[in-house]
């Protein structure tokens, strides 16, 4: 197997939920095409032994398949290719989607909130896609030149596609100062209907209201995340948010 810049794709690969010796095969084979096991498992640095229950977990995950050799009729293996890889993750995606309506089914009613506080750029962008797994429609109180700066232009270009993906709606009140611009007005193809607050309302926080939890996003000065888990709570966050929205004009 070759060297170099190979040997971070195998530790990304890893990191992606092969193990070692998995993601070594896999690399040999996609970069050498069809080849026995023996081969596969020389070039990999794996015993031939091993290597047997290797191939059958990587055909079982869709990455490997063997086949016939059409000159010489040896049976071969065969990388497919590593998109199978995005495929399988939309595959896990909908499966715990599908789970987490059970699983909060399971809490009896009546529990104690749960308050996470998440920090830094990373914890604002998890309490942000942690909404995505929220039921529809979501209710927003949005900064958009905060949300720009941190968690950024390109989260938040992936945080709107999830919601199309999952029809998810938005109604959000936002307030001019924040705008830098109307880029992201009321639009079906987004799932989204803007309004704007009255002056001199201005809201450098984030704040995103579902069914059953509230996230609160800070802007970049304070740069912390907060998501408060109570069912009261949410309700008594909408009905502000409906106040709110009925003093805000349309966009």
């Amino acid at each position: 197997m070759s060297t170099g810049s190979d040997n971070f794709l195998w530790r990304d690969l890893v990191d992606e939920g092969l193990d070692v010796k998995e993601a070594r095969l896999y690399l040999t084979l996609l970069q050498g095409g069809g080849m026995p096991v023996s081969t596969a498992a020389e070039r990999a640095f794996v015993s031939r032994t091993s290597a047997y229950d290797i191939v059958k977990r990587l055909v079982r995950r869709g990455l490997v398949q063997v086949v016939e050799d059409s000159e010489d009729h040896r049976t071969v293996l065969q990388a497919n290719d590593p998109g199978v890889l995005l495929q399988q993750l939309a595959v896990q995606q909908e499966r715990v989607e599908a789970m987490i309506p059970r699983l909060r089914a399971v809490r009896p009613k009546g529990a104690l909130p749960r308050v996470r506080y998440l920090e830094g750029a990373a914890g604002i962008r998890s309490a942000l896609f942690e909404s995505l797994s929220w039921p529809s429609p979501l209710y927003g109180i949005l900064s958009m030149s905060d949300l720009m700066a941190v968690p950024g232009a390109g989260a938040m270009a992936d945080y709107i596609q999830g919601r199309r993906d999952r029809d998810l709606e938005l109604h959000v009140v936002r307030s001019a100062e924040k705008e830098s611009g109307l880029q992201w007005p009321t639009a079906d193809a987004d799932l989204r209907v803007v309004r704007l607050a009255p002056e001199p309302y201005v809201f450098s926080m984030t704040t995103l209201i579902g069914e059953h939890a509230v996230a609160t996003l800070s802007s970049r000065q304070e740069n912390f995340a907060m998501v408060i888990e109570s069912e009261e709570y949410a309700e008594q966050q909408r009905y502000l948010f409906e106040v709110l929205w009925d003093s805000s004009d349309p966009v």
